[in-house]
């Protein structure tokens, strides 16, 4: 470890405050260090590893397809990307699919859609988006500027003009802000990098409703909640809203690079040859992977394990709460749940790590626990237990 965390903090970029052990094996829930010792992992590399490390169906449609054809770029058709799409838009309200490699392209791409669909309309003035204060929606300089962390933007500026900002949550501050400039409304179904912001239920049929009165576009980043990690495929479909464009990454190839912004025929028609390009989103590798992944997520009844072990998992979170003063408030929806402390919650997770748990934390306060969706009864109980014993000792 000593020589590769020396050799590490010598080559790679300095962007990440990473924690002081290198990871070398993953299994199902599982990881182990170098030195052996073992973990269970409710980060998921970021709410990515749906299916857990090294689950079986992705490394054979991995390995099956490496061996085939890895890319060719998109000037030409390929079985795994198109069969991907066509599962993509059966199992949602969209049409049409743009692959991409990140969550950030993903949003690049639907505020470009957004922007685009209203110019050929003959409205090219139409071009400001909402978006929501504490969201995220990516570090490249668009999906910075929509996103409503001052501390991400710091260093960058100026930012990138278009994009106007009010509170989660407030659909009066979402009217008072839409002006005859606005194209659309960008938001995620839950804040996630927001400290795990649960809207109340009639948010986003209440976004959908205004965007249809003023003839805006509604955009949901589902880059975090998309693919199980509420209880639904999509988040929205449990929220009663339906989007023109949806964005997805994260758990899409269980750790493959993929991003992908799906829509309506009538707003992705705005996407013609030349409008806007990718080298590598969407390669027979990347897709093949995503295929194994929705196909083991229908088949495996993983979407109502979401359901109820997030159940299970947030009821023992309220459990701390009743027993813990440092505990505010319990957050969150399947499997993507938070914990609100009124102390810094880096020495908690520090601690939790140095006892066999992983998982991060969002705003400096908030426990963030996004597992992969195949973790038990059994793992919540060890990790409880071992959350107990550290907020114990911090009383």
């Amino acid at each position: 470890m000593n020589n590769t965390k020396q050799l590490a903090d010598q080559v790679i970029a300095n962007t990440y405050a990473r924690n002081p052990i290198c990871l070398v094996k993953g299994q199902g829930v599982k990881l182990w260090d170098e030195d052996g010792k073992e973990y269970t992992d409710f980060l998921a590399g970021i709410a990515v590893c749906i299916l857990g490390h090294a689950h079986p169906a992705v490394t054979q449609a991995v390995s099956e397809q490496a061996a085939k054809l890895v890319h060719v770029s998109n000037l030409f058709y390929t079985e795994p990307q198109t069969l991907l799409a066509d599962q993509l838009i059966n199992s949602c309200f969209a049409d049409r699919v743009f692959f991409c490699n990140s969550g950030a392209e993903a949003n690049e791409a639907a505020i470009k859609m957004a922007r685009k669909y209203f110019s050929e309309k003959g409205q090219p003035d139409k071009y400001r988006v909402i978006a929501m204060e504490k969201s995220f929606h990516g570090r490249t300089f668009a999906t910075m500027a929509a996103t409503g962390q001052d501390a991400i933007k710091k260093g960058f500026e100026p930012m990138m003009d278009g994009f106007d900002h009010v509170p989660f949550n407030d659909l009066e501050a979402v009217e008072k802000a839409i002006t005859d400039e606005t194209c659309a409304v960008l938001t995620e179904p839950i804040q996630a990098e927001g400290g795990v912001m649960v809207p109340f239920p009639g948010y986003l049929p209440g976004l959908r409703e205004l965007c249809d009165k003023k003839g805006i576009l509604l955009i949901f980043d589902e880059v975090q909640t998309g693919m199980g990690r509420t209880g639904a495929l999509f988040a929205h479909q449990q929220m009663g809203a339906v989007p023109d464009i949806m964005t997805l990454a994260k758990g899409l190839a269980n750790g493959l690079p993929i991003g992908a912004a799906l829509a309506t025929e009538e707003v992705a028609s705005a996407f013609t040859p030349g409008a806007h390009a990718t080298t590598f989103g969407g390669t027979p590798l990347v897709t093949a992977a995503a295929r194994a992944v929705m196909i083991t997520l229908m088949d495996q009844d993983l979407l109502e394990m979401s359901i109820s072990v997030g159940d299970y998992f947030k009821n023992q979170l309220l459990l701390l709460k009743e027993k813990f003063d440092c505990v505010e408030e319990v957050r969150g929806m399947g499997l993507l749940l938070g914990l609100k402390l009124n102390m810094p919650g880096g020495p908690i997770a520090a601690k939790a790590m140095e006892m066999g748990y992983i998982f991060n934390v969002t705003q400096g306060d908030v426990l963030r626990f996004v597992p992969p969706l195949i973790i038990t009864r059994k793992d919540v109980d060890g990790l409880i237990e071992t959350l107990d014993k550290i907020l114990a000792d911090c009383r």
